[in-house]
């Protein structure tokens, strides 16, 4: 008879095994929440922090650094607030706008001039007279099961908001989901925000992260996002701010109803450590789903694109896109896996990775996947890794460019291509303006 050697926590683990004690039974929800989190710490506490022993963490090892845990944030006060005013007038100009502080939902700081069809509650509200349908659409209906950091998430969630778009809702400004992160003292944050579009809505969700400040901060933070049949939703994560000492787990739980379309771009372009991770799922037959985005990774820092797309019912059409740019000594990581069950005939999916490296010191791991139980489907992948085309490097300064701004043309080629894949104008705008200022502050 094998024995079991018990698995010997680490002192982030057991400080965190420490917070939910102290802290689960104040958290809001009770019956069905309160239950959904006892078991999702249950889950964490049986894996502990994701390793490198884990294959979907083999790239990011999320234990090793997390060296200890911060402890939680804690609710705005005037100071927090006025800091948040400060950030939101830097931002772009926009007519619908949730935000959250330090994870909670401000709905002093909202706007909501251009939808007013668009109902919000803060997550702690809700969870307060919770159903089972609460609950189903809060995991996901079980999307990014057995991940460990979406368990902690579920277990320690505090904040967030719940959006509700009616049916055929044609809603034409951006809905703007803004995250502050204040960074007045060392602090983590555990938020999870839903998204319920109704059937027939039209809508474009833009997640916006902002750091602020110098000390450190541990976001994991969860965005799901179910829309209902025939719905077109589209879906934009940003993040803004830099500093040595963030760590950020952002995960997407998206479930596609029959005949809608989904989309989701992401631009990771801030932070030491990144990780994005996408869980999506069609929940009927005729759907189709876009994802892309683009990494700019320097110096030392560490961005990971992990998506997980399980094809479940026939007829769905699923692409994913992405691009990386890697400088300095800088590490990237894309992983990704299209998963197709026995009745999901008719599947059509493709998923392409491409990567340039711009010094000896950078790295990336590429790691795309295919699972197909069906016989009657169209699916690919692949994967590039290269430096800069040097006759096309050649071709620009053989016209007068230095050699800086010849690599930031060729640069803002390579990554404008993927950002063509956001619809909405002003944010691909946007997207492209953000791409131009990293390629500026690099050749200065």
């Amino acid at each position: 008879m094998t024995n079991r050697i018990a698995r010997k926590a680490s002192e982030a683990e057991t400080a965190l095994s420490q917070q939910f004690a102290q802290r689960h039974a104040a958290l809001p929800g009770d019956g069905a929440i309160a239950a959904l989190r006892g078991d999702a710490f249950g889950r964490f506490n049986a894996s502990g922090l994701p390793n490198r022993r884990v294959e979907a963490w083999h790239y990011t090892d999320l234990r090793a650094a997390i060296r200890s845990a911060l402890p939680v944030a804690i609710a705005p006060g005037k100071a927090a607030l006025d800091r948040a005013r400060q950030l939101l007038a830097g931002l772009p100009l926009s007519t619908t706008r949730i935000v959250l502080v330090d994870g909670i939902y401000q709905p002093e700081l909202a706007s909501f001039a251009a939808s007013p069809q668009v109902i919000v509650t803060a997550l702690e509200y809700t969870l307060a007279s919770a159903d089972a349908g609460l609950v189903r659409d809060l995991t996901g209906d079980g999307c990014g099961a057995g991940d460990a950091t979406l368990d902690l998430n579920a277990a320690l969630m505090a904040g967030g908001v719940v959006i509700d778009i009616p049916a055929e809702a044609k809603i034409d400004a951006p809905v703007e989901i803004v995250s502050l992160a204040t960074r007045a003292s060392d602090a983590a944050i555990f938020a999870r925000s839903l998204v319920r579009a109704g059937q027939g809505a039209t809508a474009t969700i833009v997640e916006r992260h902002v750091h602020s400040g110098d000390a450190a901060l541990q976001a994991n933070n969860a965005l799901v996002i179910r829309t209902g049949d025939n719905a077109d939703v589209a879906h934009v994560w940003i993040a803004e701010g830099q500093g040595d000492q963030q760590l950020h787990v952002h995960s997407l739980l998206a479930t596609i109803g029959e005949k809608a379309h989904f989309s989701s771009f992401g631009l990771l372009d801030t932070g030491a450590f990144v990780r994005r991770q996408i869980f999506a799922r069609f929940d009927g037959a005729d759907a189709s789903l876009d994802l892309s985005g683009l990494a700019l990774v320097r110096n030392k820092d560490h961005m990971d694109t992990t998506l997980v797309v399980e094809h479940v019912h026939p007829d769905c059409r699923s692409s994913e896109y992405f691009k990386q740019i890697v400088e300095g000594a800088g590490t990237g990581v894309f992983q990704g896996r299209i998963s197709v069950a026995r009745e999901a005939q008719k599947t059509d999916g493709a998923m392409k990775s491409q990567t340039i490296l711009l010094s000896d010191d950078a790295a990336m791991y590429n790691k795309p996947e295919l699972e197909i139980f069906a016989d009657d489907v169209a699916c690919g992948h692949g994967a590039t890794c290269g430096s800069l085309d040097p006759q096309q490097l050649f071709y620009a300064m053989a016209r007068g460019l230095p050699r800086p701004q010849a690599e930031a043309l060729l640069l803002e080629a390579f990554g404008a291509d993927v950002i063509e894949r956001v619809a909405h104008e002003q944010l691909r705008e946007e997207l492209a303006e953000r791409l131009r200022s990293w390629l500026i502050g690099r050749t200065v």
